[in-house]
Parts: C-alpha cells; sequence; structure tokens
C-alpha cells in the first residue's frame, strides 16, 4: 500500500476510503450498517464507503491512521 485515499462527499453525505488503486474494484458488499466494501477480483477488501456521513460544516474532516502488522 503506497497511500490511502480519503474522499468526502459533502453533497451526496459519503465518506471513502481506498486502501488500493480504485481501478482495481470488482464487486461492492453492502454490510447492513451504511458501510459498502469495494473489493477486488480475489475477494480482498480495498476500500469502504461510509454512506449517511455528516460533519459539521465549520470542523474540517480530520483522519488518522495507525500501522499494524497482521
Amino acid at each position: 500500500m503506497a497511500s490511502v485515499k480519503v474522499y468526502y462527499d459533502r453533497q451526496g453525505n459519503t465518506l471513502t476510503v481506498w486502501f488500493e488503486d480504485p481501478r482495481g474494484e470488482h464487486v461492492c458488499e453492502e454490510t447492513g450498517e451504511e458501510v459498502v466494501l469495494m473489493k477486488d477480483r480475489t475477494g480482498k477488501v480495498i476500500g469502504f464507503e461510509k454512506l449517511n456521513f455528516a460533519k459539521e460544516q465549520a470542523t474540517p474532516l480530520q483522519v488518522g491512521f495507525e500501522a499494524v502488522e497482521v
């Protein structure tokens, strides 16, 4: 993973996070908790989208990351 891409769509109220290249998306799976997982051809999760994500306009969107070994 070279980089993580985070997109906030204020009009659509979605937060989209990609761990891999979005062009590798093959299938999406909705979890039932307003989260959609984007997967590649092997079934590996390469991103997710949080539906109905709303934040106050006055505060900037801050994103924190933590790397863990698996």
